[in-house]
């Protein structure tokens, strides 16, 4: 079960086990939109690489740019960025597996860059499908 509430930043509860676990997503976006970037910037250097470069800057920090943005918005709205969120999550581990595949990089690295954004997407997911359900129910 995820709550969530206003203040500087919304922080999220995690219910897990009988134990919570309070988390400030948005620092945990900022976050891994940096280690994307630090990420990318160890890639080699060849002209077929740059897609990658590309896509994977533009969908990691988009996560973090949509969470931004629903804080700002009504709740329909609210929803609908955190959807996009979600959608630049999945797209973004879709390239980091790629990267993976292609051998480029720290393979521990990636693993825990593709960890963390399989946590965010069901961070993102069940925020979406909680806040769907209370909007379904107005």
């Amino acid at each position: 079960m995820t709550e969530y509430s206003q203040d500087d930043s919304i922080r999220f509860l995690i219910a897990e086990e009988e134990k919570k676990y309070e988390i400030n997503l948005d620092e945990r976006l900022i976050k891994f939109s940096v280690d994307i970037i630090k990420m990318l910037q160890t890639l080699p250097y060849k002209k077929e690489l740059d897609v990658f470069r590309n896509q994977l800057s533009r969908s990691a920090t988009s996560i973090g740019a949509n969470f931004q943005e629903a804080q700002a918005a009504t709740y329909k709205e609210f929803i609908s960025k955190l959807r996009i969120s979600l959608r630049e999550a999945n797209e973004t581990k879709y390239w980091l597996r790629i990267v993976k595949e292609l051998d480029l990089i720290n393979k521990d690295k990636l693993h825990n860059l593709i960890d963390e954004v399989e946590q965010l997407s069901k961070i993102l997911g069940a925020i979406v499908s909680r806040a769907a359900k209370k909007l379904n129910t107005k």
